[in-house]
């Protein structure tokens, strides 16, 4: 019986070369239907069944035949394919009013889907979203340990159960240090982030939510507490302090305390303060060693220390070509990276000395100026603010201020837009120390 397309999302959308499925004959808009005799209902099914070493495959062509392909395999041979659905099934959204959530603040004419607020564990798993388990069934969390989902980032907030419901708004809230148990018990690896808001979740209840989940060691492998960023854009929504530098300072204290106690205890710092508190406070952050291999780097947890390091070994590497670079650039920046930037660029001048390297501090007027990260400055603030004047031969932004997959700007103007208004060439620089060198000194 021929499949409905329009109900399937499994649809093929990559084959690649050399591939399994390449191989079979496997084409662009073919959609699968089965593994094993059993149908994919998501992408965790697909990979789960893909280990087997024996597969038959059902596959409708475009033409509406169907085919069952017979393979033989080693246990870690991927097929070589991709859905034009990542997940295959459509995404969780989230159910939750979170009294700090950053998309209840945007203001309207942003992407579209910039306002979908998905609570996914596969996006978890797959991408490294933060979800909140506030919307899962017991089968959801049946499948997550019979499929061994790991690691499962998490939105734990808070593990006061009471306190938790009030933040989150959502009644299934305070259930959450029940399955993060369960989910320990199967042996399932977290990591665990906490938004910090003054006066909710930090000081006491910061140390009753780290004390929890320290007892889930090593299940729980770390925690980074970030604080919460408000945005002008805030209308009917509750009020909310934000950190400033003694309320800062005070935390990082705190977390200092922690760091010695979890040392001794668990051999690991274990909760780790996002680089904006030591910003804010003036403080200086941890040492290189000290974030242990930065597993919480995608919450801004040591990207100074790693890019700082990462800079200085690439800079010690340079040939003579390229320490006689001559030319003129400059770098757009947040407020919070600004002066740590500012350094970067001296240290690199220092080596090459026939660099000109202007820094510009990019004030965040699309959000509010309380937003200082850079991966958060729009196109329209760049171009407001550096108009008419002499940035060289080159603008280098943070390739955190584009969509992940895509050269476009939260403010839906694409890199190929901003470098046709402002009349120069933009180039995006990964958070990585060789990419940008390499490219300044291009």
């Amino acid at each position: 019986m021929e499949v409905n397309v329009k109900k399937m999302n499994n649809v093929v959308s990559k084959v690649y070369n050399n591939s399994i499925a390449e191989e079979l004959g496997i084409e662009v808009g073919d959609i699968l239907i089965s593994i094993n005799g059993q149908p994919i209902q998501d992408i965790i099914e697909y990979r789960f069944l893909l280990s087997d070493e024996y597969l038959e495959v059902e596959i409708q062509k475009i033409n509406g035949e169907i085919y069952v392909y017979e393979i033989e395999k080693e246990y870690d041979d991927d097929l070589g394919i991709e859905f034009s659905n990542p997940i295959i099934d459509k995404a969780k959204s989230c159910r939750n009013k979170c009294v700090f959530c950053f998309i209840d603040q945007l203001p309207k004419g942003m992407r579209e889907t910039l306002y979908f607020k998905d609570d996914d564990s596969r996006l978890s798993f797959l991408q490294g979203n933060f979800v909140t388990l506030t919307n899962m069934s017991e089968e959801d969390i049946d499948k997550i340990i019979r499929y061994r989902i790991s690691p499962i980032n998490i939105s734990v907030h808070t593990t006061n159960p009471e306190l938790r419901q009030k933040m989150i708004k959502n009644k299934f809230a305070g259930k959450l240090y029940d399955i993060m148990k369960r989910l320990a018990d199967a042996q399932i690896q977290m990591n665990c982030q906490i938004v910090l808001c003054p006066g909710y979740n930090d000081k006491e209840e910061l140390e009753r939510t780290v004390s929890d989940l320290a007892k889930l060691y090593p299940y729980v492998n770390s925690a980074a507490a970030v604080p919460v960023g408000i945005t002008k854009h805030r209308d009917h929504l509750p009020n909310l302090e934000i950190f400033n530098e003694k309320t800062a300072a005070e935390t990082i204290e705190q977390v200092e305390k922690l760091h010695e106690k979890y040392l001794k205890e668990l051999g690991t710092r274990f909760i780790f303060l996002s680089d904006e508190f030591y910003i804010m406070a003036n403080k200086k952050l941890l040492d290189y060693d000290e974030y242990e291999g930065f597993i919480q780097f995608e919450n801004g947890v040591g990207m100074v220390s790693k890019l700082e390091r990462e800079i200085q070994e690439q800079l010690a590497t340079l040939c003579e070509e390229k320490i006689n670079t001559k030319k003129k650039v400059s770098i757009a920046t947040g407020h919070s990276a600004y002066e740590f930037i500012c350094k970067m660029a001296k240290e690199i001048m220092d080596k090459c000395p026939n660099m000109e390297i202007n820094v510009y501090k990019i004030i965040n007027n699309f959000f509010g100026e309380t937003i200082t990260v850079s991966g958060l400055i729009t196109a329209t603030d760049i171009m407001d603010q550096l108009k008419g004047i002499d940035l060289g031969e080159t603008l280098y932004i943070p390739r955190s201020m584009l969509k992940a997959d895509e050269d476009i700007f939260l403010d839906n103007i694409t890199l190929e837009e901003l470098n046709n208004k402002m009349g120069i060439e933009v180039i995006p620089c990964l958070n990585e120390g060789k990419d940008f060198v390499d490219k300044i000194l291009k």
